[in-house]
């Protein structure tokens, strides 16, 4: 038997923040990064909607990139006091996932974060608060998704929390709010959406409704990512709904090793993780295609690129993601992103071992061994062919 969740409400299109308005509860607590939605106005339009409802905001400030167990205490501690029935992310992936983690341990104070990284295991939510996630990048799509990572900048380790219930309740998905992001944003992040969906088009979880979303999302993400990169507005509106059918496909399909290789070096290398994953995806599709080309070779069809073999058809696909990578000005390896060489062998063999051990390594397509993951790491330093 299989699960597919997704959050109750969807509201996308332009100001479609305005639902917040129509909500009913006392009090919200909401969560950003900088202070840039507070300049940029969009904070007070969300406070404003907010007292129209008759609700009372508190607003934290302050989720780093890749946020961290102290910011997400520091969170809590504050809730706790401020006893909200609402919690609001808002921002990319690192605010919303910071809340998601807030709410859970205001409901569980006790709960450990050893305990909250054993996938699907979490105790039930919304006994306190619901939650809401509004986007404002079109990458992540954290606010339909049932994952959180959080990392301990102590030791350097990631938590990643899966869970159903910490699927939000609510996403907003607003277009207006990406109308001013840099056209390197869009690049990170729109590849970000074509590996997610890829990657939970060919999960050995997917299912016919993840595969139908994912679908629609690389379509989409192949017609506007470039046209939003040049800002196109319109294909800018197309990507911010594309990136929330891919979220809502690999949050119940899961996703595999481009994100297992993600997360075990954007920390460590200083690599943003949309950038890690338009520079993985390539390299995995080749490895994965020598056992497991069919899915790929679905995508290559429904795109239209040519081929007479699957493994044709897969190659067609490498073959698109490297022009739109060139296209889109993203390095195609590490040692071009300009990862030191000395350092990056001497973290190799443990780079390779944590992302085998990485959940998402559990639904790829296809096995990979700690040697192979090494191989694999070290084709995408260099820019090598996996011919293996």
């Amino acid at each position: 038997m299989s699960r597919f969740t997704i959050p109750r409400d969807v509201f996308m299109g332009d100001d479609a923040i305005s639902h917040l308005k129509n909500i009913t509860g006392k009090k919200a607590f909401i969560v950003i990064g900088s202070d840039r939605l507070k300049k940029d106005g969009t904070l007070a339009k969300v406070e404003g909607y907010l007292k129209e409802a008759g609700i009372e905001s508190k607003t934290f400030i302050g989720v780093e990139n890749d946020p961290s167990v102290t910011t997400v205490k520091k969170g809590v501690a504050e809730m706790l006091e401020y006893n909200p029935d609402w919690i609001i992310g808002i921002g990319g992936g690192s605010p919303i996932d910071a809340a998601k983690a807030m709410w859970l341990f205001y409901e569980y104070p006790d709960f450990t974060f050893e305990e909250a990284v054993k996938p699907f295991n979490l105790p039930e939510l919304r006994k306190k608060a619901k939650f809401i996630g509004i986007t404002t990048t079109s990458g992540t799509a954290t606010e339909v998704t049932s994952f959180s990572v959080i990392t301990d900048k102590e030791t350097g380790i990631k938590y990643p929390i899966a869970d159903f219930n910490l699927t939000p309740d609510i996403a907003i998905i607003d277009t207006n709010l990406v109308l001013t992001l840099s056209p390197e944003v869009v690049a990170n992040t729109g590849l970000d959406v074509l590996t997610h969906a890829i990657e939970a088009y060919v999960s050995s979880m997917s299912t016919p409704l993840t595969d139908a979303l994912a679908m629609k999302a690389i379509e989409m993400t192949v017609e506007n990512l470039e046209g939003s990169y040049k800002k196109d507005m319109t294909a800018r509106k197309s990507m911010h709904i594309a990136q929330s059918l891919a979220g809502m496909a690999f949050s119940n399909a899961i996703l595999g090793i481009v994100h297992s290789m993600a997360h075990k070096t954007g920390d460590i290398f200083k690599l943003p993780h949309g950038l890690a994953n338009a520079i993985y995806l390539t390299y995995a599709i080749e490895y994965n295609s020598k056992t497991a080309p069919k899915k790929y070779a679905e995508i290559a069809k429904q795109l239209g690129l040519k081929g007479s073999t699957e493994l044709e058809l897969s190659n067609s696909l490498v073959a698109l993601i490297k022009t739109m990578r060139i296209n889109l000005n993203v390095p195609a390896s590490l040692k071009e992103f300009g990862v030191n060489e000395a350092e990056f062998l001497k973290r190799l063999p443990n780079l390779a071992k944590t992302a085998v051990a990485d959940p998402c390594t559990g639904t790829n397509p296809r096995s990979i061994d700690d040697a192979a993951m090494e191989k694999l790491f070290t084709a995408a330093y260099y820019g090598n062919r996996v011919d293996f």
